[in-house]
């Protein structure tokens, strides 16, 4: 499993780019999963978001993540953003 970076060109102001998952082992060999996104905060640090898909009635918006923890645990949420983060500096400094 290895992670790819996608530049956007004229995104929006504070995004990096995009980053997808790309499956190199079956049964998904071949396969990627996309929607990630590098984005970064006003205070310069670059943080991960996952694919999700935004909910709520008026101005009130919640988001359900499509990629979660099977056993609800936020520490397998933040060991996968903070390998995607990983990836992506050391893309950087190659």
């Amino acid at each position: 499993m290895r992670v790819q970076f996608v530049e956007k060109v004229n995104g929006p102001e504070r995004l990096v780019c995009d980053a997808e998952v790309l499956f190199d082992e079956d049964p998904l060999a071949g396969m990627k999963l996309v929607g990630f996104s590098l984005w970064r905060s006003t205070d310069g640090d670059v943080y991960v978001t996952f694919p999700s898909r935004a909910f709520g009635a008026g101005t009130e918006r919640k988001y359900f993540d499509y990629l979660r923890s099977a056993e609800g645990l936020s520490a397998e949420v933040k060991r996968v953003k903070d390998w995607i983060l990983g990836e992506y500096r050391a893309s950087r400094a190659a």
